[in-house]
């Protein structure tokens, strides 16, 4: 997934306001972010098929130490205590442990058997969300759509530049959202994880951006 990451950092964002929503990206992200770093170092390794849409030309070769489900228990909770050493919130630790293992379980509905349980357990599973790109824009994109939504009736812009630098980033992410699910493969699986290392620390300015240009809105009736 990858909207469907970012939803979860929304929605998290509403049910523990005090979290900063760049720390919930980083949260939600982190899985691809170690994958980028794992692949720069060649810790991990993938290959690009033929194809359009991740679904089709994308093959984990070997992405445990990011994506296992073992890993990613260990880095929730690494995570998570380093929040709670740092910030002394329970609340917030729980919701960013929660955050972190999110990635592991969006990713077992969209990837084909390719996701690992533990590193050396030649174990794979996946729902194939991905091989289905109407399936894709229904339930992720749904689910994007609705944690924007929820995001956007709690909050408020402080002005129309923090206005127009929300929407579009969401636009931006979006449009990046449909080229993976429905465009070409990289050209190289080299350069990749740097180009995508570069777009989610672009993201986590943004999210750092839009937590202090936005606020709680008033409440509705």
């Amino acid at each position: 997934m990858f909207v469907g990451h970012y939803a979860v950092a929304l929605i998290a964002k509403r049910a523990e306001p005090r979290i900063n929503l760049a720390t919930l990206v980083l949260a939600a992200m982190y899985a691809d972010i170690a994958w980028c770093v794992f692949m720069i170092l060649g810790l991990e390794q993938v290959q690009f098929k033929s194809g359009m849409g991740a679904g089709k030309y994308f093959s984990a070769t070997n992405i445990a130490l990011s994506h296992s489900l073992l890993m990613d228990i260990l880095w929730a909770t690494l995570i998570a205590s380093a929040y709670l050493l740092r910030r002394r919130y329970p609340r917030g630790a729980l919701m960013i442990f929660l955050v972190v293992l999110s990635h592991w379980l969006l990713d077992f509905v969209s990837h084909r058997p390719d996701l690992p349980i533990a590193p050396e357990l030649h174990r794979y599973v996946g729902l194939g969300l991905w091989t289905s790109i109407p399936a894709t824009l229904l339930v992720e994109g749904g689910f994007g759509a609705f944690a924007v939504v929820l995001y956007v009736r709690c909050t408020r812009s402080k002005s129309l530049t923090a206005a127009f630098v929300f929407w579009v980033g969401i636009g931006l992410l979006t449009l990046m959202w449909l080229s993976n699910i429905a465009g070409p493969p990289p050209q190289s699986p080299k350069t990749a994880p740097f180009a995508s290392l570069i777009v989610f620390l672009l993201t986590l300015v943004w999210a750092y951006w839009v937590n202090r240009s936005r606020v709680a809105a008033p409440a509705r009736l």
